[in-house]
């Protein structure tokens, strides 16, 4: 595996909340309307509507002036938000921002805190929306698309999908057997040593201190244990894999909470920072070319980068991205 091509420690400001946030508006009724006026109202509707009333309020919390705290807010409105939306919704939001289209394949960029499969406690899923985007891509007629990869619900950037189930197969043989080449940009808590290399480590499962018996997997989050367990530089957000014996918030230095503008005890709200950026297919069929997907990371990621001066990774004249190192201190 290789390292990841940014790790230095950042902020997110902002994520998908520009492009989907007309997408959740919220409309609060008047307690008496014109209409309704002409009619009397039983006390118990009366007293019904008032608590419903005084439960809103209590609900809604003043945004903070610090717009650091206030975009962090932001984020977490738009993921609890994300799984109330209906899935027609979610999956014009997904049609809007397609990363490539052709008569194989689908690429979505996909947006923070959307996991691709169900589970518990989720009420939305990039699975869930599938015939909704094929329909809209293909007209009422079409088939659902297919699940070629997957990515953990905290992960942006590129997805695959395919609109047959023998080509979503083939993708996922081509992954299997690592044709795919990936890349992925990441900001860390610290920076890796060495640099740049390969990492050859084998993974357990371990059970860790919390209210309830949990459980660290790191088959599903290869790069995340490399580099907190590995490397000794946790994705920043990464609040499952920086403390390796119990599960608790990210902590981070006083340098790095600093420049975030953050108290320690808001650091547990700052979203995960890897993105999926590239990915590499070999050609599907006889006479076709490889396709690069590319994707741009979330406006979040790019915010974190500005936030503490650091640039991002350019293009050499390969077409591979540099590594830019810069350590937080």
């Amino acid at each position: 595996m290789a390292a990841p091509s940014c790790s230095v420690s950042g902020l997110w400001v902002r994520g998908s909340w520009q492009r989907l946030g007309n997408l959740f508006t919220f409309v609060s009724k008047p307690l008496c309307s014109a209409a309704a006026a002409s009619r009397p109202l039983d006390a118990q509707r009366l007293a019904e509507r008032f608590r419903a009333q005084k439960q809103e309020q209590k609900t809604k919390k003043p945004l903070p002036t610090n717009p650091v705290q206030r975009r962090v807010q932001e984020l977490l409105r738009f993921t609890e938000q994300l799984q109330r939306v209906h899935p027609n919704v979610l999956a014009k939001a997904l049609s809007r921002g397609l990363v490539h289209q052709d008569e194989d394949l689908v690429v979505i960029n996909k947006p923070y805190g959307l996991p691709v499969h169900g589970g518990p406690g989720v009420r939305l899923c990039i699975s869930d929306v599938l015939p909704v985007l094929g329909k809209l891509l293909r007209g009422h007629k079409a088939e659902p698309l297919h699940l070629c990869h997957r990515l953990d619900k905290e992960t942006t950037g590129v997805m695959v999908l395919a609109w047959e189930k023998e080509v979503a197969h083939q993708v996922q043989e081509l992954f299997r057997t690592r044709q795919v080449t990936k890349k992925y940009w990441a900001v860390t808590t610290r920076t890796p040593v060495p640099s740049a290399g390969v990492v050859d480590i084998p993974i357990i499962e371990k059970e860790v201190q919390g209210q309830e018996r949990h459980h660290k997997v790191g088959i599903k989050h290869q790069l995340r244990v490399h580099l907190s367990f590995g490397l000794d530089c946790p994705l920043l957000g990464d609040h499952k894999y920086s403390d390796w014996n119990r599960l608790a918030p990210q902590k981070l230095s006083a340098s790095i909470l600093k420049k975030l503008g953050l108290p320690q005890s808001k650091a547990r709200h700052i979203p995960l920072h890897l993105h999926a950026c590239q990915l590499t297919l070999p050609a599907l069929q006889a006479g076709k070319e490889e396709l690069n997907l590319v994707c741009k990371p979330p406006r979040y990621f790019v915010h974190s980068l500005h936030r503490l001066g650091l640039k991002m990774p350019s293009r050499d004249q390969n077409g591979d991205e540099e590594t830019t190192h810069s350590g937080a201190r």
